[in-house]
């Protein structure tokens, strides 16, 4: 990293913007443009549904930057249960919701590590109205999951960033 708000990336030798705190998909995994061409599919904002069966819920997994006191953060879609979907739909706007008890959850984003992270086990955890959901890894040895629990690095953010920019 070099000036503030830049970085000199490692693969073109180019000063970049950045690097950004947050990346994430438009829509989950799941999501293509045949079921966009779907009016009974919804992607709007924050939820999606996928052929009245896929409930999803935009939400952000949250790695600390170590020695900082910020926070680097994946928006990532997360599947829900019917029954959780229409409940965290019915109090989106609703003060207190982040009283819900948070809901099992599989991640249904694709970042870049290895292993894939699709299919990783979450908990859903509604915050107050305004702010996205904060969605907790089950606590294994996958790599985001420590990252999660460890923290990030801002050498580690502007490999992420390289890689979001130029592929690989």
């Amino acid at each position: 990293m070099s000036n503030e708000g830049s970085f000199t990336c490692g693969r073109c030798a180019e000063l970049h913007p950045g690097p950004p705190m947050s990346y994430g998909p438009p829509a989950p995994a799941y999501w293509s443009a045949e079921l966009a061409a779907d009016p009974d599919n919804v992607l709007e904002g924050e939820i999606c549904v996928i052929r009245g069966q896929g409930f999803f819920v935009r939400g952000l997994i949250e790695l600390p930057v170590t020695g900082t006191g910020e926070t680097f953060a994946w928006s990532v879609w997360v599947s829900q249960s019917e029954e959780s979907f229409r409940d965290i739909v019915a109090a989106w706007d609703r003060p207190g919701r982040e009283s819900r008890a948070p809901s099992f959850g599989w991640l249904s984003t694709q970042l870049p590590y290895d292993p894939p992270t699709l299919n990783l086990k979450t908990r859903l955890h509604t915050r107050p109205v305004g702010e996205r959901p904060w969605v907790e890894l089950e606590p294994t040895d996958h790599p985001l999951a420590v990252e999660q629990r460890t923290g990030i690095t801002t050498a580690r953010i502007q490999e992420i960033a390289e890689r979001m920019r130029h592929g690989g």
